[in-house]
């Protein structure tokens, strides 16, 4: 099958499309034909060996974490395992999305957490969703954040940034997000206070939220911890990051998933919900061919992408 590949830790250059085996389902296994991939900061984190802490590589590796496609083939005894449940009621044909274990820039992926693709969803919609989703309602549900709280959000245009603000303005809180200028108008709609990230954060924070910050999510990293230590009055409690690999050197938790498999899924099929009634959305920036992966991650690694990249097999 065709896939992107790499052997080694490295810039956009270590990835090389080309041919590889198509992987086989074992018991309890689904075997996807990809249609969409989404594209995620962390797949060229990972590419440059800066997760290694938290998700150890395998050469040859196959980035890629999210995907929307067609159950291919269901592994013999497709009733599931105990910590992994992807066949239960699935059949060949099926549309689903979520999660891979064999990674996503390929023809074809052994499925991690997955959930019914809703016919009102187009692939590329759907693909936008398992891993912004996630991460904003694994953190959220860290930071215990509720309504009548003020949330200071970093990296708010990136797609879980957006879903982040969403899910927290139905829930009540009010959403300080910081971003490039060009991006204030977006947040606004999505119901956020925008502030400008860079030098005199702190200051521009404090006028927008007078009240103060309960809790802050960094899904930015850029030294954004020191600053956010200072406007929750010098303590880390309340603090998360998904984007800062010194996190503990500032005493503030990286979060990097652990969430578990039923909540996964039961999420995936919430956001789905949602997106098909127009309460959830993260618009598609652009999309690419297989072939042209290296580009997309590139973009991604340039930062500044306004929705989700989507690479389309």
């Amino acid at each position: 099958m065709k896939a992107i590949i790499y052997n080694e830790f490295g810039g956009s250059d270590v990835l090389t499309f080309g041919q590889t085996d198509k992987p086989e389902p074992g018991p309890g296994d689904v075997r996807v034909k990809v249609v969409a991939v989404g594209v995620n900061p962390l797949d060229y984190k990972r590419r440059y060996g800066w997760m290694e802490q938290h998700y150890p590589t395998t050469f040859p590796a196959v980035p890629g974490l999210e995907f929307a496609g067609v159950v291919d083939a269901i592994g013999a005894d497709g009733g599931g395992t105990t910590d992994r449940r992807p066949a239960d009621g699935l059949a060949v044909g099926d549309e689903v999305f979520g999660w891979t274990r064999t990674g996503a820039y390929a023809e074809y992926a052994l499925a991690g957490d997955i959930a019914p693709k809703p016919a009102e969803l187009s692939f590329a919609t759907a693909a936008t969703l398992p891993v912004a989703g996630e991460t904003a309602q694994r953190v959220l549900d860290l930071l215990g954040l509720t309504a009548g709280e003020t949330l200071l959000l970093h990296g708010a245009a990136g797609a879980v940034g957006q879903i982040a603000i969403q899910l927290a303005v139905a829930s009540g809180a009010t959403v300080i997000g910081t971003a490039s200028p060009v991006n204030h108008d977006f947040l606004r709609a999505l119901g956020a206070v925008p502030v400008a990230y860079g030098e005199g954060l702190a200051d521009r924070v404090r006028a927008a939220a007078p009240q103060g910050v309960d809790a802050v999510f960094d899904a930015a990293g850029h030294d954004a911890l020191p600053v956010s230590i200072a406007l929750r009055g010098g303590t880390t409690d309340r603090i998360v990051t998904i984007a800062d690999p010194d996190a503990a050197d500032h005493g503030v938790p990286f979060s990097a998933g652990g969430t578990p498999s039923e909540q996964v899924v039961a999420g995936l099929a919430t956001h789905a919900r949602l997106a098909v009634a127009g309460r959830l959305t993260v618009p598609v920036a652009e999309t690419f061919p297989l072939a042209d992966a290296a580009k997309a991650q590139e973009l991604s690694e340039a930062g500044h992408v306004r929705g989700k990249l989507i690479i389309e097999v």
